[in-house]
């Protein structure tokens, strides 16, 4: 009886630790990276970051499950940062920081990189050149 017991609790610390410290993952749909347009997810459940991998382009998505909400597109950079070099699908991507805000945007071929910052807030948004 002792034995069932102690292995009575053991078992329900295991399932319930196991519970607690389960994360919620939403997997990811797969991406063709040589796509002319991808989307990335933030870490903001309403917000996605549309890159035109062709030109470093970018508009902030936000979608809403309620009338009136906030829904729509809104630019990041509307630069063409491919001027004057190869403009092929997959040139640029983004790569996600530790601030939930910022992401990185890579040119995969010549390797410069800019700083994305993305904000509900106009005055909060920018993108700056990191490595030229």
């Amino acid at each position: 009886m002792k034995n069932f017991k102690k292995w009575s609790i053991f078992l329900i610390l295991v399932l319930f630790g196991t519970t607690v410290l389960a994360q919620d993952t939403i997997s990811e749909p797969s991406q063709w990276p040589q796509a002319p347009y991808r989307l990335f997810r933030t870490r903001n459940i309403w917000t996605f970051i549309e890159l035109d991998t062709i030109t470093g382009r970018m508009w902030q998505i936000q979608f809403s499950v309620q009338d009136g909400g906030s829904r729509g597109g809104t630019i990041l950079n509307s630069r063409d940062l491919a001027v004057g070099r190869e403009q092929i699908p997959g040139r640029f991507t983004l790569h996600p920081t530790s601030n939930m805000w910022t992401f990185i945007l890579h040119d995969q071929i010549d390797g410069r990189t800019w700083q994305v910052q993305w904000s509900n807030e106009a005055a909060n948004r920018f993108v700056v050149p990191l490595l030229q």
